[in-house]
């Protein structure tokens, strides 16, 4: 068994574990060396990487539109809040 189909079940450490991964399977079935069984093992778990990665990019986007909603929109440089932050200093 090749170490690409041994990972097929493992989940991910992180974004850029995935990343990572993926990479590293793209540049072997670049290479045209694997046998038919290994690549089709390869192109599942890149399916699989690739799904992971898409999700955590779609929840990171919505922290940060939350965020923008929230508590970065009540900063405005160079606005009212940041004269009022040095007028108050003695």
């Amino acid at each position: 068994m090749s170490d690409i189909a041994s990972k097929t079940a493992d989940p991910p450490a992180s974004f850029e574990a995935a990343l990572a991964e993926l990479e590293s399977i793209v540049s072997t079935m670049e290479g045209g060396q694997l046998p038919l069984a290994e690549s089709l093992a390869a192109y599942k778990r890149g399916a699989e990487l690739l799904q992971y990665c898409q999700s955590a990019l779609k929840d990171a986007q919505q922290q940060v539109q939350v965020l923008e909603r929230g508590v970065l929109k009540m900063f405005a440089p160079g606005g009212d809040d940041a004269e009022a932050g040095r007028n108050d200093e003695p």
